[in-house]
């Protein structure tokens, strides 16, 4: 095994500044050389890939996927200290560099552990095993015999051990991952499993952690763009003298209908922007917003895509028995994020990098290539990270509006979206609309189960950047609204099933996803309707998913019983009986398989209503999670509290507001979303399965929430709500129709 690892080139990168160690206070200030960056191997098949020993023993582990906020770094970081058996301290991370990490896939699906995890855990295998066999050799005692401790392999009967620095420091693996490679057995595990604490949260609660809104490099400028008051408009006319006493403007660029300002500073470029006087023909491509659900039902459909066909879904409606149907619809929502989206760009010697809080570094770099019509190779992107993104935000299109300035004035250009920049013209989920039917026979089981989900074409890709468009440059051109015909169909044991995802043509507004895209729309609308039928056939909620879910599904009917138990859930059916007064209780449960193939997630809501005027506050949210083996359960339990958070948010609050020709709804005020006080009390079990496989926890909480609450409501108050957002506004006349 000596002669495979060789002399390394990271010689070569040693004096660079541009590892960029997650968890380190700041980013580095300089894009690594090129030609050093080029040495580095970056396919998915190499170990050298995805680790390096220094001659210290110091792994640096390089993860194509990012942190978005979730914690997923942590977990990495075990994953691999856990599989080297080395100190958690001694493992350092760089993360979405597309000239040093792997294309490991954009950061979303709930993905980072379930694939890129582990296939850094392979890597870290294949790894192992050589170190090993390497150490074999050296001490002459056969493998079998050797164990490793904190990066020391020693004969377990005792004696002089050799560390990993002195069998590969500073030296490359040369060796390709191996899919057979032994992997630790989880009885050995001393860190994977463990609630270690992540290491950037100190910096972020003393406001030291450095944002991609903090992050500069000598030299740069200031870019703002001045963005057409309608959708569709041409530019007209621009009147440059107008900007003529806002000093440091270096210059206007125009390119088509793009408008941008570089500035000496970032208040010269507001100002700039927002003094520029311009003229841009008039456009009105939206449809009226109280005619939406109107226009997806009449919308062209290109394809039908059935996702479940079992037994005979329309013969079984047209059978003797209680006929059921509903229509539900899920409001346009935007990301909202914390933080507005920013970028810095810089062309150097014919070559771009971007600075980005993108969640897809090796699809912004694909895509910045085709839009300056450059080479793959001439372009790198660099992640820092972002003031919150769940899901396609604004932060690719704020790196396209840098690299478009910085390209015309030849320096780096920073470039600070404002929050009517992010509310206006970041990506929106679309609106989807949900019709369902089913059939009760009289001794109330169910018979037959059809649903038909009203959704825009295509799946997760990239997102066109405003930039491109706007100036007319190159751009993929198709619809990316994200994988959202998942979980419309259904995993309850009916006999009779139909489940059908018409795929319109258009959608109103650019559209890509936020978390748990479609899944969250469609469990609405699933679980929701389980719940009606559950009421007309008089059974318990909680009980009726039982009856239904597959004998054969142990995990799902455990999850299910430790729900009950967790949340102390009382049979009967809902709604409850004999409510009075004007605020009323009652709770709600909701359960999924999530894509009908991982993360087992229930939830039971405890809601309060204020039937005078409509009001809902979710009081208390018990959630019962089992995605396999737990890497970090301070990781999960935090992803599951943000899903919970973020969603009774989109849930109650959450709806891009438009006219005619634009967005209308362009700051908190318009876009209200959760405050603090109306936070609910979390109570969380985490069901851990160490020898399972581990599956994602960044998006199944969400799917459920918003079922749960309707559920909730509808037990409160016998007033079913099929619209989210649930606002007082529309439960009121419900309310009313009912007393």
């Amino acid at each position: 095994m000596d002669a495979p690892l060789q002399l390394s080139r990271r010689c070569l990168l040693k004096g660079s500044s541009a590892l960029v160690v997650a968890f380190s206070l700041a980013p580095h200030l300089e894009a690594l050389a090129q030609d050093a960056a080029a040495t580095k191997p970056v396919s998915l098949d190499q170990v050298d890939t995805f680790l390096a020993i220094d001659d210290k023993g110091m792994v640096t582990l390089y993860a194509g996927k990012v942190d978005l906020g979730t914690g997923v770094n942590i977990g990495l970081v075990q994953i691999v200290a856990e599989e080297l058996d080395v100190p958690l301290a001694n493992v350092s991370l760089v993360t979405g560099d597309t000239a040093l990490t792997p294309d490991q896939g954009p950061t979303y699906g709930s993905q980072s552990i379930q694939s890129g995890g582990m296939q850094i855990r392979q890597a870290a295998a294949t790894a192992r095993n050589a170190l090993l066999d390497q150490a074999a050799q050296r001490l002459n005692v056969a493998k079998d015999d050797l164990a490793i401790n904190e990066g020391v392999i020693a004969p377990k009967a005792g004696g002089t051990g050799v560390a990993y620095q002195d069998l590969i420091g500073g030296k490359d693996f040369m060796l390709k991952v191996d899919p057979a490679a032994p992997m630790k057995s989880p009885a050995d595990y001393k860190l994977v499993g463990k609630p270690i604490a992540r290491r950037d949260i100190a910096e972020k609660l003393t406001g030291k952690f450095t944002y991609m809104h903090d992050f500069r490099i000598p030299g740069m400028l200031h870019g703002s763009v001045i963005r057409p008051p309608a959708l569709g408009a041409t530019l007209q006319n621009v009147d440059e003298s107008s900007i003529k006493d806002v000093p440091g403007v270096v210059k206007l660029v125009r390119d088509g209908d793009f408008l941008g300002v570089v500035t000496e500073t970032e208040w010269a470029a507001v100002r700039a922007a927002r003094e520029l006087k311009t003229t841009w023909s008039d456009s009105e491509t939206l449809p009226e917003q109280e005619k939406l659900w109107e226009h997806v039902r009449t919308t062209k459909i290109l394809k039908d895509d059935v996702t479940s066909n079992i037994g005979n879904a329309s013969a079984a409606l047209a059978a003797s028995g209680k006929k059921l149907s509903a229509s539900y619809d899920f409001a346009i929502h935007t990301h909202g994020s914390i933080g507005p989206s920013c970028a810095i760009a810089e062309f150097k010697d014919g070559k771009l990098t971007s600075w980005t809080a993108s969640q897809a570094t090796h699809a912004l770099r694909k895509q910045l290539a085709k839009m300056f019509s450059m080479a793959l190779g001439d372009v790198r992107c660099i992640y820092v990270d972002g003031a919150g993104c769940y899901g396609r935000n604004g932060h690719e299109d704020a790196a396209a509006d840098a690299a478009l300035l910085a390209k015309a004035v030849d320096k780096p250009v920073r470039v600070q979206w404002s929050r009517a920049d992010e509310h206006g013209w970041d990506p929106k989920v679309p609106p989807i609309l949900i019709d369902l039917r089913a059939n009760v026979d009289a001794s109330g089981n169910v018979t037959a189960w059809e649903s038909e989900f009203f959704i825009p074409q295509g799946a997760a890709g990239t997102v066109d950047l405003v930039a491109a468009t706007l100036s007319d440059k190159p751009v993929d051109g198709v619809l990316s609204p994200g994988g959202i015909i998942g979980d419309s169909a259904i995993g309850y044991k009916f006999p009779n099933i139909r489940t059908v995802c018409h795929r319109l043509e258009t959608t109103p507004l650019r559209p890509s996803w936020i978390r748990t895209p479609g899944r969250m729309q469609n469990t609405f609308a699933n679980e929701c309707f389980l719940d009606e039928i559950a009421a007309a056939a008089s059974a318990d909620p909680l009980e009726i998913r039982v009856k239904y879910t597959d004998p054969a599904d142990k995990r799902g009917l455990d999850l299910l019983d430790h729900l009950a138990t967790l949340s102390n859930w009382q049979k009967r059916p809902s709604p409850q009986k004999n409510t009075s007064g004007n605020i009323v209780k009652g709770r709600g449960v909701s359960y999924v398989k999530y894509e009908l193939v991982r993360t087992y997630v229930g939830a039971v809501v405890e809601v309060e209503v204020d039937r005078t005027v409509g009001n809902v506050r979710v009081t208390k949210v018990y959630v019962v999670h089992d995605c396999g083996q737990i890497i970090n359960p301070k990781g999960v339990q935090a992803q599951i509290e943000g899903n919970v958070i973020q969603t009774v948010s989109r849930t109650l609050k959450e709806e891009v507001t438009f006219d005619r020709s634009m967005v209308t709804s362009l700051d908190w005020a318009s876009y209200p979303i959760l405050t603090f006080p109306e936070l609910p009390e979390i109570v969380i079990e985490l069901i851990d399965r160490p020898t399972e496989k581990p599956w994602g926890a960044g998006e199944p909480t969400a799917a459920v929430v918003p079922s749960a609450i309707s559920n909730a409501i509808f037990d409160a108050t016998g007033a079913r709500i099929r619209s989210v957002p649930f606002k007082a506004t529309k439960l009121q006349p419900i309310l009313r129709s009912i007393m």
